[in-house]
């Protein structure tokens, strides 16, 4: 479509990202639609993924995540190595009983979610449009950036809301997955503002082949040859912070904290990664997903 003004790189939006913003403020700000969109990932999205990964996918800490009882939002910051990091990350939350983790936004950047049809497309038929707010990259789109942050520091402060973040702000692409990239002083921005309970992750295993993914899951011996491993952490102690005057500097530092907290989870990930390949970590292990299933998976998302 034709750009209403300066185009796609400059400080007006296009016609589609008009539509499209519009579309995803719906979905994600209208309460009924958002009750929508939960049962979608809880009926929908959670049960291709389960069929895709739960046979692979080892879990370390959630039990303490499901037990939480948050009086304002969770921030889950992680490493960002394929797409489909925080759909594995969800599905363990699912299957975990964090029946508390009611509505969950996934900021994306812009330029394929909400400046392509083909990338909206994937957004409502994957995740019900759940990659929102949109995070645009051109400097010149600094007020829209701007309204992506307040939204964020909005919904955190409401209990059951769940925001899934990457310190690094883009997907790492290196060949060691144990290593990170910049963290970027948006997470810090966010955080010290919006005082969110702020839980790091660290996630290995998946591609960016999902046909590939699918089929290992039903490989014999996929558990000893390539898991999913997830690593939860507790929740993360940034009050030294929350005591300083709001300032660039403070944000950037504040992500370098969340960034190093995910990256020792990462050398725990490593262990569990060595011992399920020596066969250390047996098939009936509760830290395999599959073993964790629990009857409060399928809870009111409408409580």
């Amino acid at each position: 479509m034709a750009a209403t003004t300066e185009g796609a790189t400059g400080a007006e939006l296009t016609r589609f990202e008009e539509f499209a913003l519009r579309v995803g403020k719906l979905t994600n700000e209208v309460p009924t639609m958002k009750v929508m969109q939960g049962r979608f990932l809880r009926w929908i999205s959670f049960s291709w993924v389960r069929a895709s990964l739960i046979r692979r996918t080892f879990v370390e800490g959630l039990q303490a995540v499901a037990e939480l009882h948050p009086d304002r939002g969770v921030l889950l910051g992680s490493n960002h190595r394929s797409f489909f990091d925080q759909y594995a990350m969800l599905l363990s939350m699912y299957v975990g009983g964090a029946s508390w983790a009611k509505r969950l936004y996934f900021p994306v950047r812009s330029n394929f979610f909400y400046e392509k049809p083909l990338g909206m497309l994937v957004n409502y038929a994957v995740g019900g449009g759940v990659m929102y707010p949109p995070v645009f990259r051109q400097a010149e789109r600094s007020k829209q950036n701007k309204e992506t942050l307040d939204k964020l520091v909005r919904f955190l402060a409401e209990p059951g809301t769940v925001v899934g973040v990457h310190p690094e702000g883009t997907r790492g692409k290196g060949p060691d997955p144990y290593e990170m990239l910049p963290a970027q002083p948006g997470i810090g921005q966010m955080a010290l503002v919006g005082k969110p309970i702020v839980i790091p992750a660290f996630v290995n295993g998946l591609s960016n082949d999902i046909v590939k993914d699918i089929r290992a899951n039903f490989k014999h011996g996929i558990r000893h040859e390539r898991p999913c491993i997830i690593v939860f952490g507790e929740p993360l102690d940034y009050s030294e912070y929350l005591a300083q005057k709001p300032r660039p500097a403070l944000y950037k530092k504040t992500a370098d904290l969340f960034r190093a907290r995910i990256l020792e989870l990462g050398e725990r990930e490593r262990e569990l990664r060595r011992q399920c390949l020596a066969g250390e970590i047996a098939d009936d292990h509760p830290g395999w997903l599959a073993n964790q299933q629990k009857s409060s998976l399928f809870a009111r998302i409408d409580d």
